[in-house]
């Protein structure tokens, strides 16, 4: 039988290093993408680091052309790439807003649009788009990561309408936290984007103490890696994937009580600005 080929982006840290080792054990041939190479794991012949900045049409293009000549189809799509640009939103400049989009939302719309064609030639393909729980919910200071990842999600369900008729599905899977990077990158960010003077520094402080204590509190990278793994082969797949009950929770509150849900958030921002001080 003809090797199950899986691309994986932003696979050098966290979820996605996960991903590449999990789907290579389990047999697969994965090309791995990211930025530094070097950081991507190995496992036997099964993992293939390609160099990748989603960024860069050029890149995305030379990743899909060498996959598809190398392997000649490609079953799974794995966006995964992705970074947290957080801030006060009023003072986080353009530059950094756009590229927050460019990774997090527009290197996964041209990588899918790249690899439709061959799964639409095979009859067989699916796009695994990683949101995150932010997605649905939001917090100070994320005002731009929030909105890359309902981007994503709105955007992934109207594919999947238009590309379910050719036997490819396209699904989101929302992490929590993760216990990786990705917390000490978005409150590095946080403090970077903030003018001398800020007017928004109290709030950074006790964001970032309460994302802080979440961070530490939250699922293994290991862990969601096994949802991307079922977001991926589950046969009769579902539109969303989410890890643990509080997961689930937090999104139902948010979606269907959105009054309680920015009533509990300001009460919580009020506790950790009062244990902060």
């Amino acid at each position: 039988m003809t090797q199950k080929i899986v691309a994986i982006t932003g696979a050098s840290n966290g979820m996605g290093f996960e991903a590449a080792e999990l789907f290579a054990k389990r047999g697969w041939k994965v090309y791995a993408g990211a930025r530094r190479v070097e950081k991507i794991p190995q496992y036997e012949n099964n993992i293939k680091a390609l160099k990748l900045d989603v960024t860069s049409s050029e890149s995305n293009q030379a990743f899909v052309k060498q996959i598809l000549d190398e392997a000649g189809h490609i079953d799974i799509l794995i966006n995964n790439a992705g970074y947290g640009e957080y801030g006060p939103a009023e003072e986080i400049p353009m530059d950094k807003i756009r590229n927050q989009f460019e990774t997090n939302f527009f290197g996964a719309v041209e990588l899918t649009q790249l690899v439709l064609p061959t799964m639409r030639a095979q009859n067989y393909g699916r796009i695994v788009n990683i949101s995150s729980i932010g997605g649905d919910v939001y917090m100070p200071l994320g005002a731009y990561y929030h909105a890359t990842k309902a981007a994503l999600q709105q955007w992934s369900d109207v594919l999947d309408l238009e590309v379910a008729q050719f036997g490819i599905r396209s699904v989101c899977v929302q992490p929590g936290g993760t216990q990786s990077s990705w917390g000490n990158i978005a409150l590095e960010n946080s403090k970077k984007n903030m003018s001398s003077n800020s007017a928004y520094q109290p709030l950074v402080n006790s964001v970032a103490s309460g994302l802080d204590r979440f961070m530490k509190n939250s699922a293994k990278a290991s862990d969601l890696a096994e949802v991307f793994y079922k977001a991926a082969t589950e046969i009769k797949p579902s539109l969303r994937y989410l890890h643990s009950f509080g997961d689930k929770f937090m999104v139902n509150v948010a979606r269907k009580h959105p009054k309680i849900f920015r009533k509990a958030l300001l009460i919580t921002m009020r506790y950790f600005e009062k244990h902060n001080q």
